[in-house]
């Protein structure tokens, strides 16, 4: 062997030449975003890699890259594999499954952790993220998964699911006013799915459908419109300025001709009381109370007189309930000792 020849086997290592080691780009993506909006970065790694390879022929995203010029191989190589195929300084792209490639990775931190090889470098290079909100996404196929699958699910109306509503509304209402966080994402969590469940049944109906998007649609356009101090050329700096604003555009949009149209007459019947008369104050009515012997008559003034004051009388009776409550647990233990 000749000087020279002792001087390249010394430059190259278990595969490696004296060019470089190589570079290796595992390329992720979210399913969540549309195939082929790839970030800046992934653009310029794929196009000037010398080799790009997916083990999954129906990923996705190949049908864009190969459109935009870019040559994808469908290859599942070992570790070993990709480390030589970057022998001499070449650059290997790995587009991930949905799954992250944990089999090549392990292989990878394997060589890596030898010792025995030079290894390339390695980047993770994340193509595309998430939006916020971007797990609605899959909210949605689940359900619409569960739709078409479940025989229970399949078989729900609304009017067979309305019951499920309030449970899920009162158990939010009963988590927040108890101050669990844990508990108070987990009903969120429940009355979102009576939304999105309900959205999916509309979908099947042969004369009117709608789908979540038209729900989503709609109150996005309802928040745009009473909103004009931040979408618009309004302003407002109170709150009061801001309530001024929503009631202003919501009496446009409805043109209602009565302040009782809307108000939902099978809600509880303290909150129904103080909603009628929230409608009569900001309306300017000055309406009295109707006369009457009994309970519900006393429970009718003290629900309005707890409005005017910023009560809710709802909670308020919960609240006072709850400490019921405890009283009779306490007599309980008490008795049980006795």
């Amino acid at each position: 062997m000749t000087a020279a020849d002792a001087t390249a086997a010394d430059a190259t290592v278990d595969g490696a030449s004296a060019a470089g080691p190589g570079r290796i780009v595992l390329l992720t993506t979210s399913h969540r975003v549309a195939p082929g909006l790839l970030s800046w970065p992934a653009w310029q790694a794929l196009h000037g890699a010398d080799r790009v390879l997916c083990s999954d022929g129906a990923h996705p995203q190949v049908p864009y890259l190969r459109e935009a010029g870019v040559a994808v191989d469908e290859e599942s190589p070992t570790a070993r594999e990709l480390v030589d195929a970057c022998a001499g300084g070449r650059s290997v792209v790995v587009v991930a499954t949905g799954e992250g490639e944990p089999r090549l990775t392990d292989g990878l931190a394997r060589l890596a952790g030898s010792g025995r090889i030079s290894m390339p470098d390695l980047e993770l290079l994340p193509a595309s993220y998430d939006l916020p909100g971007a797990r609605l996404l899959d909210l949605v196929q689940v359900m619409d998964r569960i739709r078409a699958e479940c025989p229970w699910s399949s078989r729900q109306t609304h009017e067979g699911l309305a019951k499920y509503g309030l449970e899920e509304a009162y158990e939010l209402v009963e988590a927040i006013e108890e101050g669990d966080r844990d508990e108070l994402r987990e009903e969120l969590g429940d009355v979102l799915l009576q939304v999105v469940f309900h959205s999916r049944i509309a979908e099947d109906d042969t004369d009117a459908p709608f789908s979540i998007d038209d729900v989503a649609g709609g109150i996005v356009a309802k928040l745009i419109h009473r909103h004009p101090h931040v979408f618009g050329d309004e302003t407002a700096t109170t709150p009061e300025e801001v309530k001024e604003h929503w009631l202003r555009t919501k009496a446009e949009e409805k043109q209602r001709t009565s302040v009782t149209e809307g108000v939902p007459l099978g809600q509880p019947g303290l909150a129904l009381s103080a909603k009628l008369s929230s409608r009569a104050r900001t309306a300017g009515l000055d309406v009295p109370l109707p006369s009457g012997e009994g309970v519900g008559y006393e429970l009718l003034a003290m629900a309005v007189r707890a409005e005017a004051e910023g009560v809710d009388p709802e909670a308020a009776l919960r609240a006072a309930a709850r400490t019921y409550r405890d009283a009779i647990r306490g007599a309980e233990e008490k008795g049980g000792q006795d």
